[in-house]
């Protein structure tokens, strides 16, 4: 018999869009659909060093509780995909197939994806998350929609090509180079010509169109005052805690994450904007106010 205090969880991962959005973040902008149709083995070689780690995905997925189904969509008969098939296998993963996409099969997966979790919703009522692997704007109904059925909502996305509309439709949104193991990429960047000054380094590309993608730290650290100021408001006390600081920015972004900024825990976050903020260490509950104009 189930326990009815259990967490419960299905995973649906869009294939395509990882696969494709980590090829085009680790070997440039829409090099994907530019490459596949040239050198072969110059294709292969990049699309193995964009490999992505189906493992992390899953294990981050399930500390959120049991996992009682997890689905991939796309159409394993491609090559891309199918060298991907035993290790989802492996992990009892079911694997969706979708035809080859033609005019009248745009956004497939998409489709199918959210049909199928709504459907599973209503099936197993006992279903507390819903983790959706995809970072592309059509998802955000789902979203919506999940959480409206009572769904804790958990988006997992690449770095760059995910929708900051999506994370905030989201209770928690998470990008894929911040899960555990997933290695930072390292674009390839052409060598300057002699004599040349190195050029300036460009922000990470538009996740929408519409969308400048902001300085990821400039964006943490206003996310971080907007909250104690928040709390300031709310609380009507100087020194906050930092857990519910940290909830309070989580609400407010979804996508935020720590380690994803390069720092091993909040309290190193926090520590890194003394000029900012104060962290009192004195007991076990971390306290952090913001520090007053005098003291910066």
């Amino acid at each position: 018999m189930t326990d009815p205090g259990a967490t419960r969880v299905a995973v649906y991962l869009d294939f395509d869009n990882i696969v494709i959005s980590r090829y085009d973040q680790v070997n440039g902008r829409s090099s994907y659909h530019r490459d596949k149709t040239k050198d072969a083995d110059a294709f292969a070689e990049r699309l193995q060093r964009a490999t992505v780690d189906i493992g992390a995905v899953i294990d981050f997925a399930s500390s959120f509780g049991t996992l009682v189904l997890t689905r991939a969509y796309a159409d394993w008969s491609s090559e891309v995909n199918a060298k991907y098939q035993g290790q989802l296998v492996a992990r009892a993963v079911d694997l969706v197939q979708l035809f080859p996409a033609a005019a009248y099969g745009k956004n497939g997966a998409d489709i199918r994806l959210a049909v199928d979790a709504v459907e599973d919703m209503f099936r197993l009522p006992d279903l507390t998350h819903v983790v959706i692997v995809g970072g592309d704007s059509d998802y955000i109904a789902l979203a919506q929609r999940c959480k409206r059925l009572g769904r804790y909502v958990v988006g997992i996305g690449v770095a760059g090509a995910s929708s900051r509309s999506l994370a905030a439709a989201c209770d928690e949104f998470v990008t894929y180079d911040a899960l555990p193991g997933v290695p930072v990429p390292q674009p390839d960047t052409p060598p300057a010509e002699a004599g040349a000054a190195p050029k300036k380094r460009t922000r990470r590309r538009k996740a929408d169109a519409d969308e400048p993608e902001p300085d990821p730290e400039d964006a943490a650290t206003a996310l971080l005052m907007r909250a104690l100021r928040i709390g300031l408001e709310k609380d009507d006390a100087d020194w906050l805690h930092n857990s519910a600081v940290k909830a309070q920015m989580k609400r407010m972004d979804p996508s935020f994450n720590e380690r994803s900024l390069g720092y091993r825990s909040f309290s190193d976050f926090l520590r890194s904007h003394a000029d900012l903020v104060e962290l009192d260490e004195s007991s076990t509950t971390r306290m952090v106010r913001l520090r007053a104009p005098a003291d910066s």
